[in-house]
């Protein structure tokens, strides 16, 4: 499944007008008046342990009382945020900067070559096809001419082999639901194919493209569909040219609620092989079938939750996977189906002492994607494992795995960093050269930055690296406005990555640093295992020595830190400016998960304990309930300035986790520093939000720290 997606930080922004010599402004005359959110007497036992929990009615997003609480809410944020000095031309800079063309890498389906670009301003990317891809192409689909406000998102495309047909998955409003439709690619017309309740699952086209395999939910009955929980995903064959009703139920797990089923065919066609998850965890089973004989069933090749396999490719019955199996920083192995036995097993690229994040079976080899300390290294193997040399990359960035079929002669990557925006390469594999197919040009020039990798000690002695990015020459007086940004968790390393609105906040003179928290995969899985579960103090406990790193270091003060995070750093953001509210002026949770107490309770939220733990487990609930958001805001405390940021249409992690944060923050310092929360509408987690409202909500987060930074102006 190719998702559209250019190389962005999660939820990152910049700060414009922020030169240290600028004079402060004055304070706010009067305490803001928030809107009134009564309160219930709910209150819940876990484990013999009494948890209030007064502002459960706003969990019923479809609720007058609700919709009207949003609507003062966004009228006391709006209010704010629109008299801060200086916002209208933050906008301006971001929208000049934000104005340049950007380009997906091209890849190749039978004789034809596929794009996404956006011209700049374009409220979702356009997808481009043509005969070479060094062309200008034509329009295939434009995801802008869907809806009038561009909240209908492409989120996700696959060709059939021959590149006849195109199934596409659209979602409106930034819904992690999606509805997929056909387009027959030479007339450039959707067929009347239609596919609804997919989520969390690709699209597998036959070789023959006569249909493809997907997994979906039932249609949610009797309850908002952004709030249901998603269980009992089912494996379907589509069969082209008939209605949805008509398709073919494959695999389903009835005493398993939590499987969720991701189809791929091989490129021989020979194989159908699924993928089968039941969490985030990086554990998943592995079934497989042979088309070559239509009455036969999906067998098993993995049938333990043991271990992380990510299947690349065949060559005959020899399948290839990337696995953490018996590697902790990852291995890729080969398994031949006629001998399936794990005595059989081989590697084919041992594991090293750097994270191996990446594969891929291309141009007749293995070409292979390394973290080493948080920046990328690419290097190939021939496919029984010998060592071909590394890739030649333009420098310390990140550089996805080179693109393309197992028999193509050329392929293309992405590269990226803080300075320098996503670039595409071709690489040609006879002669082991990459050459420059497309660079951006933008109102930015990179050259006057620097990004300088630190490595500070946390709370337990451990040594946890750091992105700095800054102007050259910065001078280190303390006075430099500093935002610092962080995720922690799930696996997902935080690597060098190019985004306009940290260009913006470069620019102007800002500080902007990364930590590379415990709970990503920065270090393989001990990294990741040292920040889930019992361990996630852990995370904050990094982040708030990042914070003291770049005090002490005289990068800025605490009058001039700012913190920011989005989802699972929504948490992070959220727990720690209650812990350490003396170290930071301002904390941004975006879309965040902040009541640890009931994720669980809504959309995949279950899923997600193979992370954060269970409050059914005793040991787990007691680690939650210590850090939860929700349940930590005290009384009187002087909380740092926060600007809590949702979407009404979220449904990864359910917007009432922020409406019930930003309750209880106002109530518990009605006098003090601002606590506000933007509820945007149709928008949801974050990907595919239309250009028109990243600009906007930037703006505001930018004008929000600024106040408080004492720089508005």
């Amino acid at each position: 499944m190719r998702m559209l997606r250019f190389a962005a930080l999660p939820v990152v922004f910049a700060l414009a007008a922020c030169q240290p010599a600028v004079k402060p402004d004055k304070p706010a005359a009067a305490a803001l008046a928030y809107p009134a959110s009564r309160t219930v007497d709910q209150v819940d036992t876990y484990h013999g342990v009494q948890v209030a929990d007064p502002y459960r009615w706003l969990e019923d997003i479809d609720s007058a009382d609700t919709k009207a609480w949003i609507e003062a809410q966004n009228k006391v944020t709006f209010d704010y945020l629109g008299q801060i000095p200086g916002r209208e031309r933050i906008a301006a800079r971001l929208t000049e900067i934000w104005n340049f063309a950007r380009w997906g890498a091209p890849f190749r389906e039978g004789k034809q070559w596929f794009w996404f670009k956006n011209n700049g301003l374009q409220n979702q990317s356009v997808l481009y096809v043509a005969d070479r891809p060094d062309s200008d192409g034509r329009v295939l689909l434009d995801p802008n001419t869907l809806s009038a406000d561009g909240t209908v998102a492409l989120k996700s495309v696959e060709f059939s082999a021959d590149g006849r047909w195109m199934a596409y998955g659209l979602s409106s409003g930034g819904s992690d639901w999606e509805e997929w439709h056909v387009l027959d690619v030479a007339s450039g017309k959707p067929t009347d194919d239609v596919v609804k309740w997919v989520k969390f699952a690709g699209v597998a086209w036959s070789r023959d493209g006569k249909g493809f395999w997907y997994g979906r939910y039932a249609e949610p009955a009797g309850e908002n569909a952004l709030k249901a929980k998603n269980e009992f995903q089912k494996l379907y064959w589509h069969k082209l040219g008939t209605p949805q009703s008509a398709d073919v139920l494959v695999h389903e797990q009835r005493d398993q609620p939590d499987w969720m089923f991701s189809p791929q065919v091989t490129e021989d066609g020979r194989y159908l092989v699924v993928s089968v998850a039941r969490s985030t965890e990086d554990k998943n089973l592995v079934l497989y079938r042979d088309l070559r004989n239509p009455k036969s069933k999906l067998r098993e090749l993995v049938g333990e939750w043991r271990n992380d396999y990510g299947f690349l490719g065949n060559v005959g019955t020899k399948f290839y996977f990337r696995s953490d199996d018996g590697a902790s920083n990852y291995r890729v192995i080969a398994i031949d189906v006629a001998r399936p036995d794990r005595k059989h097993w081989k590697t084919i690229v041992p594991e090293s002492e750097h994270l191996l994040q990446s594969a891929k079976l291309v141009g007749g080899q293995v070409v292979v994607s390394t973290l080493e300390n948080a920046h990328t290294a690419m290097r190939r193997y021939t496919l029984d494992g010998k060592p071909k040399g590394e890739v030649a990359l333009p420098g310390l960035g990140s550089a996805s795995t080179i693109t393309g079929h197992a028999s193509d002669k050329v392929g293309f990557y992405l590269y990226t960093s803080y300075t320098e925006p996503t670039s595409i390469y071709q690489y040609d594999f006879d002669t082991d050269k990459s050459t420059l197919l497309h660079a951006p040009t933008l109102a930015f020039d990179g050259s006057q930055y620097e990004t300088v990798q630190v490595f500070y000690r946390s709370k337990d002695g451990t040594r946890v690296p750091m992105f700095i990015t800054r102007k050259k020459g910065l001078a280190l007086d303390g006075a430099n406005p500093t935002i610092l940004y962080g995720y922690g968790g799930f696996n997902v390393p935080m690597t060098p990555q190019f985004s306009a609105s940290v260009a913006g906040w470069l620019d102007l003179g800002g500080v902007y640093a990364v930590a590379n928290l415990r709970g990503g995969s920065e270090y393989g899985n001990a990294w990741h295992e040292g920040g889930m579960k019992l361990n996630k103090q852990n995370v904050f406990d990094d982040f708030i020595a990042a914070a003291e790193y770049l005090i002490a270091e005289k990068y800025t003060t605490p009058q001039r830190l700012a913190i920011r995070g989005g989802s699972n750093g929504g948490l992070l953001v959220g727990a720690v400016e209650l812990q350490r509210p003396d170290l930071f002026a301002a904390a941004v949770p975006a879309v965040g998960v902040l009541d640890m107490l009931r994720f669980r309770e809504f959309t995949i939220g279950k899923a997600w304990e193979s992370d954060f733990g269970s409050v059914l487990d005793a040991a787990e609930f007691k680690a939650i309930h210590a850090y939860s958001p929700l349940h930590n805001v005290k009384r009187g405390v002087n909380y740092p300035a926060t600007l809590i940021t949702t979407g009404d249409h979220d449904d990864r992690v359910f917007p009432a986790h922020s409406f019930k944060f930003a309750a209880a923050m106002q109530a518990a310092n009605p006098t003090g520093k601002p606590q506000l929360i933007r509820i945007d509408v149709r928008a949801g987690h974050g990907q595919g939000k239309p250009t028109t409202k990243q600009i906007a909500e930037t703006a505001d987060v930018y004008a929000f720290i600024l106040k408080a930074f004492g720089l508005a102006q």
